[in-house]
């Protein structure tokens, strides 16, 4: 007779899923965290991707990984290390030994520590055996033979019945956390409908995993956790990239434009095009274009010829796009280029996070180029940044590079969907037909932006092209005096749409003992360590930044208000290099970090303690 086991309540916990990248572990994940965000607990994640694509099976470079935070308290990173990991092989094991606290529970998938596996994971011996991992509380689960056994009867063959095993370790983290199976029986009927011997499989294997869990005497308890309280509304789980094509959707709409999107497929940023190809219902045009000029030329393209155009890239793919990015700013034409940003220079860290294309998109064209700049800071406020890029693009006459990055881009958390009606409209900068005397590069009063006129509009024809223009007619001009004047009306252009955004916000005190400064999306890491020392009544606050270029207007009067000031940022120090050139007058501590991973709140608050101690 087995004795029910007691369930504690926990506020929040933190889970690691890890393994080859041919065990599932990203749709593991997702699995719970959809599930989880459903009961209504708050959370946020983050999906650690291996970089090369074909790493060999087995070893550390080829680990893949899914970390989620779940609590029902305010949520806004995915924890620094897990309570709970769960390691499919050595390889897993190894890559995530810092990963997990001390004392925390660890199941292993015992069926994969056999000789071979642990020496391709370059272990010598079993770390099981060892002591490595004393003071853990370890689950050895032999997953992949019981996922065997529960399924010797099904039919499939033996490749597919072991790529089965992913939902028995889901199903033993389910019971572990009192979490309900409906959500993913339901996903695996639509996900393999045409399957259904597959949707069998699964969900046998998953019921399975959950009662091995539920009937082995290894664990002392489960657990739960209780909903989050949040304001009233409708929520979905959400991720970075998702919300950002949503975004550009709802801009469209008050905007009353078709909305265009030419991208070249480039990890992260990918997903942004996979989003928007699926609702050419709403009249959505998206083009895979050949390389990433084909693709920003195609946007610009549509932005000439009345949509709302948009190209999605990557650092490299930024590099690749400048000169037509340039053609974009000279001529005048709103346009959105998305950069979510990820470990360079060249190739790089490509499946890992980092804000190291500041400068390039500050910069990175040829002659005098200003652009505007914004930042989105976490994965639901991608859909407002997508948004707000493309109000600005429209209304002000100008490309807008939009930065995210590859935590944000591929993170989730909940969103409180928006609704259109309450969003504000956008009203493109356009001739209305009625104009008399049209001078194309004559420029509205209070932005400085010229207006378009949709080409072959009857007495509104103009000349457009990459070379200088003359002020007011845009003819082709060599004058010194008039391109000197046009680099200064475009750069003014650019400048004056600080009339039209907010103030800087500030979280604390302004007249604080330490000022903590971070960009885009470091949010939350930054936050989440402020909010605790706050709490613990030390003199400290933070000022995040979604505005790059132009900086809201009162940006120099927050900073003169601290006694001292530290920017956070993952990379050698891009934006505390152009606050310097911005504000010379300010001194700026800097804490930098370039390891492809977002800070953690033990670090930052150990660095913030001791410049409040100096």
């Amino acid at each position: 007779m087995s004795t029910k086991n007691a369930t504690v309540e926990l506020d929040k916990v933190v889970i690691k899923f890890a393994g080859d990248s041919g065990d599932g572990m990203q749709l593991t994940g997702t699995q719970f965290t959809n599930t989880s965000a459903l009961l209504g607990n708050d959370l946020a994640t983050f999906p650690d991707f291996p970089a090369e694509i074909r790493a060999p099976q087995g070893t550390v470079p080829g680990v893949s990984g899914f970390q989620v935070h779940i609590g029902n308290t305010e949520i806004n990173t995915p924890g620094d290390i897990a309570d709970v990991l769960v390691a499919m092989n050595p390889a897993a094991l190894k890559a995530n030994k810092n990963s997990i606290k001390k004392g925390g529970t660890i199941i292993v998938n015992i069926d994969s520590f056999e000789k071979r596996d642990l020496e391709k994971a370059g272990y010598e011996t079993s770390p099981l055996e060892d002591n490595s991992f004393e003071g853990f509380n370890i689950i050895e689960s032999p997953i992949t033979s019981l996922t065997r056994e529960s399924l010797k009867d099904s039919g499939l063959d033996g490749k597919s019945i072991v790529r089965s095993k992913n939902m028995f370790a889901l199903g033993i983290v389910y019971w572990l956390f009192n979490r309900p199976m409906e959500q993913t029986e339901n996903f695996l009927k639509k996900k393999f409908k045409s399957k259904p011997e597959i949707i069998n499989a699964n969900i046998k294997v998953l019921h399975d995993g959950y009662n091995y869990a539920e009937t082995i005497q290894a664990f002392s308890s489960s657990y739960t956790i209780l909903p989050a309280k949040v304001p009233p509304g409708t929520y979905r789980n959400i991720m970075g990239n998702q919300a950002t094509a949503w975004g550009f959707m709802a801009a469209a709409e008050k905007a009353n434009l078709q909305l265009f999107l030419g991208s070249y497929p480039i990890t992260p940023a990918s997903d942004i095009l996979h989003e928007l190809s699926k609702h050419k219902n709403l009249g959505i045009k998206t083009f895979q274009a050949e390389d990433e000029m084909a693709a920003i030329c195609s946007a610009m393209g549509a932005s000439f010829a009345g949509a709302l155009g948009i190209t999605t890239t990557s650092g490299p793919g930024l590099a690749l796009k400048g000169e037509a990015l340039g053609l974009a700013m000279i001529t005048e034409l709103p346009l959105v280029v998305v950069n979510v940003q990820r470990g360079g220079p060249s190739t790089g860290l490509p499946t890992k996070t980092e804000q190291s294309d500041l400068m390039q998109a500050l910069y990175g064209r040829n002659g005098e180029s200003p652009v505007i700049i914004v930042a989105a800071s976490t994965p639901a406020n991608c859909f407002d940044w997508a948004f707000e890029a493309s109000r600005l693009a429209l209304e002000h006459s100008t490309p807008v590079v939009l930065l995210t990055d590859g935590y944000l881009g591929n993170g989730a958390e909940p969103w409180k969907m928006t609704k259109l009606k309450d969003l504000p409209d956008i009203k493109p900068l356009r001739i209305d037909g009625t104009e008399k005397d049209y001078l194309p590069y004559a420029r509205e009063e209070d932005t400085g932006a010229r207006k378009l006129a949709i080409p072959g509009t009857k007495d509104f024809e103009h000349r457009i092209g990459g070379l200088e223009k003359e002020n007011l007619t845009g003819n082709v001009s060599y004058d010194p005096e008039n391109h000197e004047l046009m680099c200064r009306l475009r750069a003014e252009k650019v400048e004056k749409v600080a009339n039209f955004i907010p103030e800087q916000e500030i979280i604390g005190d302004a007249n604080t003992d330490l000022l903590v400064v971070g960009w885009g999306g470091t949010y939350g890491h930054l936050y989440s360590t402020v909010s605790k020392m706050t709490q613990e009544s030390k003199k400290i606050a933070l000022t995040q930044f979604n505005y790059i270029n132009p900086l809201p207007k009162n940006t120099i009067d927050i900073f003169r208000q601290a006694k001292k000031i530290v920017v956070c940022e993952l990379n050698r120090g891009q934006f505390v290099d152009y606050l310097r050139a911005q504000f010379p007058d300010i001194k700026f501590n800097q804490y930098n970090k370039t390891q492809g991973l977002p800070f953690t709140t033990i670090e930052l608050a150990q660095h913030f303690d001791n410049l409040l101690n100096k």
